[in-house]
């Protein structure tokens, strides 16, 4: 279909949208998605993650985007690119921000912008293993969503309600999750 042809809301085009959730909910095995990234050691603290692939309803689409993480100077990196909390807290705003931009298209709502400020201290004795009471990570994730559009106070606070019901990854940060690791030498 011709794109000057679709309905385009927020720039997502909501029939698109809408027949695939329809094509979902009449095949479930249609909504599997996985996700593969591979990360490298590039020296001192940085690292390199190449997204390799993701698979849709069974359908495998290689990817071949990349990212540097590093540290800041005062944490003994070289400071050439975000830290991995920053990618954590980024990674949790842009999933939102598709929940909010495709709820809000799917209502007819149209946005003028949106932004999403997350932030969340840790305390770095959990970290370096000096005291092993602290937690090594966030107690607290907070954030701020700042929206403007053609919705009511109310509409924008069920979009807010679906985004946290259906966020992957909010979901994956509001509540524990099992991660299965293995250690592989040589």
């Amino acid at each position: 279909m011709d794109t000057t042809t679709k309905d385009l809301v927020n720039g997502i085009d909501t029939d698109g949208l809408r027949e695939a959730i329809a094509a979902i909910a009449a095949e479930p095995a249609k909504g599997g998605a996985a996700f593969r990234v591979r990360t490298a050691w590039k020296g001192g603290t940085r690292s390199e993650t190449t997204a390799q692939s993701i698979t849709l309803g069974g359908e495998t689409i290689p990817r071949t985007f990349r990212f540097t993480a590093d540290e800041p100077l005062q944490l003994f990196g070289t400071d050439v690119a975000a830290n991995p909390q920053e990618y954590l807290m980024g990674a949790l705003a842009s999933c939102m921000t598709v929940g909010w931009v495709a709820n809000a298209s799917l209502r007819g709502i149209r946005l003028q912008s949106l932004e999403i400020e997350t932030e969340g201290k840790l305390d770095l004795r959990g970290f370096l293993g000096i005291d092993a009471a602290v937690a090594p990570g966030y107690e607290t994730i907070r954030y701020r969503v700042r929206v403007r559009g053609d919705a009511t106070r109310e509409q924008f606070a069920e979009i807010h309600d679906a985004v946290r019901a259906t966020s992957p990854n909010y979901f994956n940060l509001s509540r524990p999750i099992v991660l299965e690791g293995e250690v592989i030498v040589g």
